[in-house]
């Protein structure tokens, strides 16, 4: 059977989970259930799956959203899924511990996949294993298509994009900078953040990993990037203090894999970096510390033990009222080669909680980018902008809920 003989177009693995159940959400608002996109809900729990299923009949005009029942742990399971998709569009974290059949079904089935991990560890291991099987299939594997890492990944190519048609150069230094938020961290993004640092703890060549810009790139990629920042800063050209962003440590490494899959368009010398704009020098150092004990208590036992009791947990959430009342941007500033006179600087924003909100848009239009767009790149790993780019670009903007726009310098 080929791609396009599937019984489906896109199959939202996970849909029984808090973020899945907002990504169903969103599909079933935005395409209902008409069969003008066939996709389906799949998990693990047919009753589970049937109360979404109920729950998505005002959305879909009566329309029952079809079940697939599957397990991670059954690799049998797995590919009878796999294999009645054109797409699978997957919630289901830790990924370090969840996704790897998944992925390597899809990429030797010639199914796309679309995820929000990152756990850079994973994708450093998933993805040399499992490329040469996506290039053969034709499978479009593209992960990170949430908060992490898509405004930081379709911000710099945006920007990119604008520096060129304005003045036919690339920018040879993109600052990434955090500004104003509101925004809860989520259960499923705290497990997989205890995951990645349970595995560092046990496994120096994952230290080694995590600490190196260039990880997700091939190996023996080298470049002027550093490691992330780590302690309070003055950026001069925003004239702002700036701190630690706890998720520049995924961000950066899918820009510079962005960078690499495009061909290096911004040079060899090309350089990024994320960080958090604060209000004073005093917030940036509280800022620093907090995160700094915060990792560190996360780091040992005892320390996990009091933490826990003040983060969610794997399927818990913001309400409503709370998801719609977040918001976030983020600045990106393009630094030209020859003449500061003629840096760029664009923002990109977002109206919703970005850990769920905004998040379950961007997943879900990935999703539905890999199932309708017409693409262009082969088969293997990809990421959002290097996959994606114009055809997601215009979906963020059209549909998600996204703002990518130039802003005037200070």
């Amino acid at each position: 059977m080929t791609n396009a003989q599937r019984e489906f177009d896109i199959i939202l693995w996970g849909a029984t989970g808090f973020t899945g159940q907002l990504v169903a959400e969103y599909l079933a608002t935005t395409c209902g259930g008409d069969g003008t996109l066939r996709w389906a809900l799949g998990g693990r729990s047919e009753a589970k799956l049937r109360a979404v299923q109920q729950s998505l009949l005002d959305c879909t005009g009566g329309a029952e959203i079809p079940l697939v029942v599957a397990d991670s742990g059954d690799e049998r399971s797995l590919n009878a899924m796999v294999a009645r998709s054109r797409v699978i569009c997957s919630t289901v974290g830790p990924y370090a511990r969840y996704g790897t059949a998944l992925v390597a079904s899809c990429a030797e089935s010639g199914t796309h996949y679309c995820d929000l991990t990152g756990e850079v560890q994973w994708m450093a291991r998933v993805i040399p294993t499992y490329q040469a099987a996506a290039a053969a299939s034709g499978a479009r594997i593209v992960h990170s298509c949430g908060f992490d890492s898509i405004p930081s990944d379709m911000g710099t190519w945006f920007l990119q994009r604008q520096m060129l048609a304005q003045h036919g150069v690339p920018a040879c230094h993109v600052k990434s900078r955090v500004g104003r938020n509101r925004g809860t961290a989520s259960g499923g993004t705290v497990a997989s953040m205890l995951t990645v640092l349970d595995e560092a703890r046990r496994d120096k060549s994952v230290r080694a990993l995590l600490a190196d810009p260039y990880s997700l790139c091939p190996a023996g990629t080298t470049g002027p990037d550093e490691r992330d920042q780590t302690v309070a800063r003055y950026d001069p050209d925003f004239q702002r203090w700036t701190c630690p962003f706890i998720m520049a440590a995924i961000n950066g490494r899918v820009v510079r894999r962005s960078h690499y899959l495009l061909g290096k368009p911004w040079g060899d010398d090309f350089r990024f970096d994320e960080a958090q704009l604060c209000s004073s020098r005093a917030q940036a150092l509280r800022n620093t510390l907090a995160m700094g004990g915060v990792m560190l208590g996360l780091s040992t036992a005892p320390g996990r033990k009091l933490l826990q009791r003040f983060l969610p947990k794997p399927g818990e959430g913001p309400d409503r009222a709370q998801r719609e009342a977040g918001h976030y941007e983020l600045f990106f500033h393009g630094v030209h080669p020859q003449d500061s006179n003629c840096d760029l600087r664009v923002r990109v924003a977002g109206t919703l909680d970005p850990g769920y909100g905004s998040t379950a848009r961007m997943l879900a239009e990935s999703a539905l980018s890999l199932a309708e767009d017409p693409l262009t790149c082969a088969g293997g790993f990809w990421t959002p902008a290097s996959a994606l780019g114009e055809h997601l670009l215009e979906r963020l903007i059209s549909r998600a809920g996204l703002t990518f726009e130039e802003v005037a310098i200070a």
